[in-house]
């Protein structure tokens, strides 16, 4: 698994943008015009727009149900 780009936080906030071609799992977002994908191998070049910069996605599986029940 080494070389494989998921899609974690790492602290303070900072964010790695991942290029097209680049092993990734995981969901990710088009740095250009935000396009989203779901990938488990290889990121592919943007279909939408031709971009080549992934952002990986701040999506987790519980964000929905913590911020509901936060009222």
């Amino acid at each position: 698994m080494s070389g494989l780009i998921d899609e974690t936080t790492v602290p303070d906030g900072y964010v790695e943008f991942v290029t097209t071609g680049m092993s990734a799992k995981g969901e990710f977002h088009c740095c250009e015009c935000g396009y989203g994908v779901i990938v488990y191998r290889t990121l592919p070049q943007c279909p939408m727009c031709g971009g080549t910069s992934w952002e990986p996605s701040a999506w987790s599986p519980f964000g929905r149900a913590t911020h509901e029940r936060v009222h």
